[in-house]
């Protein structure tokens, strides 16, 4: 039996070996089961999709707190929709550490409240208390609930042979926004004023709500996105990795064609890590059938979200393929995401010279 991981995500070995052969009842109602890569459940309720996804409630401090709970807002609803279906309710759980006051706690809740608003979230059960023991990041887990017509999901299995392949905003965008708001002086200091309030704004562009939606709006299935996956842990590599495989399709994905953000490579390169590696919500990666793909990236550039077409799903027989600079590889799941490790070296080294804030 594989071992488990350090840090992060368990492996599709663990999931496989541990977690998928012990899945409790059986039921004709679940139309979308666990499955490594596949961000949501999907069961059938008096004839609607209903699609649900789990999460941490994931709060960083040190992003300022109502930053902090925006994002943790949109890390939920972004598995979300990538079933296709439309966020509509949440149930929240939060533990939260001894030491977070009830200002504190009002600006994150009353921010979390503000964006279920606009997403026309409504939230429905939850439970909330102080712990010891209970730390920061993780302060609990949440339930977003998406409801829709049952020819409305999407979810791997409809993918094919000869979709294509769409990729919004491009690589470490979570990673990019993150050092940008943790380090602005450092940046600043390497890049200038202007570059390091640029970065910044990367932040409010980690979430792939608005892109998963404006995509499906075109269609979905055989009209359009068949399958969607945000690039979370392992970035854009781990990502296709994940829905090639969950889609049981080999892929071929040409580097060069995945659209950059502003500020991206000089800030992976100021910390060391490979952008295409790094964790990136905020990034979609859409399969969707061959003629659809263009009127996707037009909808896409009509909402100000860069996309761009880099590739396609193939048969299971030709494997995972990744071409750089003309030249074939095998495209392989990074396994471990660099930015963590990078993270705290940063954190620990600038924050004591002053840099971090």
């Amino acid at each position: 039996m594989s071992d488990l991981p350090e840090i992060g995500k368990i492996s599709p070995e663990i999931f496989n070996e541990l977690i998928y052969p012990r899945l409790g009842a059986k039921s004709q109602a679940v139309l979308v089961g666990p499955q490594h890569g596949v961000d949501v459940g999907i069961v059938e309720i008096g004839g609607k999709a209903v699609a649900l996804t789990t999460d941490p409630v994931f709060i960083v401090p040190e992003y300022g707190w109502e930053r902090a709970a925006w994002f943790a807002i949109h890390i939920l609803v972004s598995d979300a929709v990538t079933s296709g279906l439309k966020p509509k309710f949440l149930s929240v759980d939060l533990n939260l550490p001894m030491e977070m006051t009830r200002e504190q706690l009002e600006i994150v809740w009353d921010t979390m409240h503000r964006e279920c608003e606009k997403l026309g979230i409504s939230v429905v059960c939850g439970h909330t208390a102080r712990y010891e023991k209970c730390s920061y990041p993780m302060v609990g887990g949440a339930t977003v609930i998406s409801v829709g017509r049952k020819d409305e999901y999407v979810t791997p299995k409809f993918a094919r042979a000869g979709d294509q392949i769409i990729i919004t905003k491009g690589p470490a965008i979570e990673a990019t926004g993150i050092f940008a708001a943790m380090f602005p002086k450092l940046i600043e200091k390497n890049f200038g004023l202007e570059f390091s309030r640029r970065a910044e704004r990367i932040f409010y562009k980690m979430s792939v709500v608005e892109d998963a939606l404006t995509a499906v709006s075109v269609g979905v299935r055989e009209e359009g996105v068949s399958a969607m996956h945000d690039a979370t842990e392992c970035g854009i590599w781990g990502g296709l990795f994940e829905l090639s495989q969950a889609a049981n399709l080999g892929i071929r994905i040409e580097k060069e064609r995945i659209v950059l953000e502003h500020c991206v490579r000089e800030i992976c390169n100021l910390f060391d890590i490979d952008p295409y590696a790094s964790i990136s919500e905020g990034t979609l990666i859409i399969a969707c059938r061959e003629h659809k793909a263009e009127e996707i990236v037009e909808a896409l550039s009509r909402k100000g979200i860069p996309s761009s077409i880099v590739g396609g799903l193939t048969d299971a027989k030709y494997g995972m393929v990744l071409v750089e600079e003309g030249k074939e590889k095998k495209l392989e799941h990074p396994l471990i995401d660099p930015f963590w490790d990078a993270f705290y070296r940063a954190l620990k080294k600038y924050a004591a010279k002053g840099t971090k804030e």
